[in-house]
């Protein structure tokens, strides 16, 4: 026999008590359930009867002020009754109670002390004059498609940081088509909208607190002015982060004017904060092909004033100055650019003996190379698909085309969110560190039809064909992270076997006559907007290079392209280390003899990346 079996009361006992601690919980329960059924009929009652008047109430009942209506004893006048001295008196049954008839419709009926039924009064429904007209208008046809229009951008557009605060706006006119003025008097600029300003000057402000290196370069250098007289042209992304760029060379004496170098990565509200400032700025979020040439003929075509410097991220500007105006390179002193198009353009020109100016090429430094490539891209990838298209990345599969900086950055990236990830690549080298990072390389050929997912960051042109994309599943994500559009054949999908369907802001449907479709992103330009990780460090040595090409002495960049000094690429990456609250340690001079490098650096040979 156990314990148990031995000293049954010692069990007993707590059991006994805790059920007549549960039955009288069970009643006091019971009766706060009663008491609140009844004082919500009470306020029911209330609620229909506080509104009649007291003639419109059947015989027999009278108006029970303040709050509910009573049975008057028959034959006598109409008088609130005597308090009861009894507390159940105030309760429900001592009250005319509703009650409603399913069999009459909804039609309600009161119940008096004596149990006497009477029919109330059926009660209008208020409905307040503008709910009246409000629903009874029907909404002109401009009307409709602007309802339209913003419930389907409210419920799709993403209102973060890196989107545009005017995605929304209903305003359909043509920047090209308004006379705008900033508050200064001056129209030098095309803009969507200049009232948004103050909007755009806070997105600055917060995007400075993210740019350590530049704001340190502005407080550094201002008082030397190093690019007084510089007159900078550039095309690129139009974002907060280009705006603190901007303002930056302003600081150290530089005149600007800017277009972009994207149709869709503008943020309008940046823009005509630059535009109030006094920057001429021609851009806007959704340009055509067409106004994207105009915005750039905007900046250089312009009576009294001629560039000495460009600043480029694409080679567009290059080009259209060199197609155009190739008499201005009498007067330019050098070339920033940024971007692997570019810098293939610029070796280009080089080649055949066509490159007019030195060129610094800052897509190959190592701050650029990592930081923009790199630790960017690993997280703009998961934030321009997210933002696009609220995919879940679990489980599913993916194909990233080239295993470049830029590759290894989304790789990482998927693989970390739990996609089964599957890389192309033409370099051995790059091959082999992807099989090393554990991913599987194929050839596109071998798992197009299985993929949930296509990403393009080779550089290169016709990476994905039509074949590929007749081949593609239904429902499969198409974009790209390189510079242009030349990587995905998109114009063979101009057909008229194929419908095209806009979704959301940058973001397409696709669809075959057999019902499948591709989600096509920004019509695979760089659907990803720079965040302010993205330049984080790529500004600064744009930044440093036109300050080294415009105060160069004369002979010592020939016309070729040059990669930004090592000593710049260090000095760079020195001015972010106190945001991370970072120390660097010290070579003695014993220790820099040794490894024979001067104490303060360069600590690479220039070949390093």
């Amino acid at each position: 026999m156990n314990y148990i079996d031995q000293n049954p009361l010692l069990f007993c006992r707590p059991l006994r008590l805790v059920s007549a601690c549960v039955s009288v919980l069970e009643k006091g329960l019971c009766e706060i359930a009663a008491m609140s059924v009844q004082v919500v009929a009470a306020k029911m009652a209330e609620v229909e009867l506080k509104d009649i008047p007291s003639k419109e109430l059947a015989p027999g009942l009278v108006k029970n002020e303040p709050n509910v209506a009573v049975a008057a004893p028959s034959g006598e006048p109409s008088l609130s009754p005597t308090p009861s001295p009894n507390p159940a008196a105030k309760m429900p049954q001592a009250s005319a109670m509703k009650r409603t008839d399913p069999q009459q419709n909804g039609g309600e009926t009161f119940i008096g002390r004596d149990g006497a039924v009477a029919e109330a009064p059926r009660m209008k429904k208020i409905q307040f004059a503008d709910q009246k007209q409000e629903f009874n208008k029907r909404p002109s046809k401009i009307g409709r498609r602007s309802l339209s229009r913003s419930i389907s951008q409210s419920s799709t557009d993403s209102y973060s940081s890196a989107a545009s605060y005017t995605d929304s706006s209903d305003d359909e006119t043509s920047p090209r088509d308004k006379q705008q003025k900033n508050s200064k008097g001056s129209s030098d600029f095309c803009i969507k909208n200049i009232k948004q300003a103050d909007f755009g000057r806070r997105e600055i402000e917060i995007a400075e607190q993210e740019m350590p290196a530049l704001m340190a370069l502005r407080k550094r250098a201002q008082g030397e002015k190093p690019l007084a007289g510089a007159k900078v042209v550039g095309c690129t992304h139009i974002t907060a982060q280009t705006a603190v760029l901007m303002e930056t060379l302003s600081a150290l004496g530089a005149q600007c004017r800017w277009a972009a170098c994207n149709i869709y990565s503008t943020q309008n509200e940046v823009a005509a904060a630059l535009a109030e400032g006094g920057f001429s700025v021609f851009a806007w979020k959704g340009e055509s092909e067409d106004d994207f040439w105009w915005c750039i003929d905007r900046c250089v075509n312009v009576e009294g004033w001629q560039p000495n410097m460009i600043l480029d991220d694409g080679g567009d500007l290059t080009h259209w100055i060199y197609k155009k105006y190739p008499n201005m390179f009498k007067k330019i002193k050098g070339i920033v650019e940024e971007s692997v198009t570019g810098v293939h353009r610029l070796y280009q020109l080089s080649k055949a003996g066509k490159l007019c100016v030195p060129a610094m090429n800052v897509n190959d430094s190592v701050t650029k190379q990592k930081f923009d490539n790199l630790y960017c891209c690993r997280e703009s990838i998961l934030d321009g698909l997210k933002r696009t298209t609220d995919v879940m990345f679990g489980g599913k599969q993916v194909v990233v085309c080239g295993y470049g900086e830029v590759g290894k950055g989304c790789c990482a990236a998927l693989k970390a969110m739990g996609s089964i990830v599957y890389v192309t690549e033409i370099d051995p080298i790059c091959a082999l560190q992807a099989c090393m990072d554990g991913f599987r390389l194929v050839k596109l050929s071998e798992v197009i039809r299985q993929v949930d997912i296509v990403i393009t960051c080779t550089g290169n042109k016709n990476v994905v064909v039509r074949e590929y994309l007749d081949r593609m599943k239904n429902g499969c994500i198409v974009c790209n992270m390189g510079h242009s559009n030349t990587e995905i054949d998109v114009a063979s999908l101009r057909t008229p076997e194929l419908t095209w369907e806009r979704v959301r802001s940058q973001v397409d449907h696709v669809i075959w006559p057999d019902g499948k479709r591709i989600v096509l992103l920004a019509e695979v330009r760089h659907p990803l907007i720079l965040s302010s990780v993205t330049t984080l460090t790529l500004l600064s040595p744009q930044a440093l290079a036109l300050i080294e090409l415009y105060n160069a002495p004369e002979g010592r960049y020939k016309q070729d392209v040059y990669l930004l000094p090592k000593k710049m690429d260090e000095y760079v990456a020195s001015l972010h280390l106190p945001t991370f609250d970072a120390h660097l340690t010290e070579l003695t001079e014993e220790q820099a003899k040794y490894l024979g490098l001067n104490k303060n650096g360069p600590f690479k040979p220039n070949y390093y990346r």
